[in-house]
């Protein structure tokens, strides 16, 4: 079964019947009372809330895996980055892509990604960080990763007063729990709005929100 599996993802039909089963997917977990497992499509309609509330055209992703965010967002960015450190799931979806000249698939470790693409940047984006990229659920990976992408950020829009607007959402925020080298989501509270004053966090439905003080018209 297993092998099967794994046969049936590198096909081009896997990627269709994936998109296509998160709104079955919405559907059963608004029937079950909406537990905490965040379902894929209620994931892009926070991004499009934001991006709408914040007046957002750039959208920069941590881990593309299999493109489905990028491809929920293709019609509703300026420009979409995404950053993949997997190879062949990289180059699966720069494929993909190829075709739309505003999505750049970047393979890459993004704690070398972010600030590289921080740096092209002359107005706010959109931040959303996959926290199941950083290596927590797995107990592997960096765990750092995630301190340093978020101190970029933020300080990035300190220092320039075009990018002051930025808006981090993170996926998967009961990752922050404090275990195997995990902060905990007090201690990303406490660390931003000390080091960052003018900046909002909460969570709601496992995703976690960094927001400036002030929305966009």
């Amino acid at each position: 079964m297993k092998a099967f599996s794994n046969l049936l993802r590198r096909t081009p039909f896997y990627l269709t019947a994936k998109r296509l089963g998160h709104y079955p997917d919405y559907w059963y977990w608004n029937l079950r009372g909406k537990p905490e497992r965040t379902p894929h499509l209620l994931k892009q309609r926070v991004v499009l809330e934001y991006a709408r509330r914040y007046a957002l055209r750039i959208l920069i992703e941590t881990g593309t895996y299999y493109g489905e965010m990028v491809a929920g967002m293709n019609h509703h960015f300026n420009r979409i980055d995404s950053i993949e450190q997997n190879p062949e799931l990289a180059a699966r979806a720069a494929k993909e892509f190829q075709r739309y000249r505003h999505i750049h698939i970047i393979q890459a470790d993004s704690q070398r990604a972010i600030p590289e693409l921080l740096a092209s940047l002359t107005q706010p984006a959109l931040f959303w960080l996959d926290a199941g990229y950083y290596g927590w659920s797995g107990l592997q990976g960096d765990r750092q990763r995630l301190g340093v992408e978020l101190d970029a950020i933020l300080r990035h829009a300190a220092a320039h007063k075009q990018a002051s607007g930025h808006v981090i959402l993170m996926d998967d925020a009961n990752g922050l729990n404090g275990q195997n080298g995990a902060p905990t989501i007090a201690d990303v509270t406490r660390s931003v709005e000390s080091d960052f004053p003018g900046h909002k966090v909460e969570v709601a439905y496992n995703i976690l929100r960094i927001t400036p003080q002030t929305q966009r018209n």
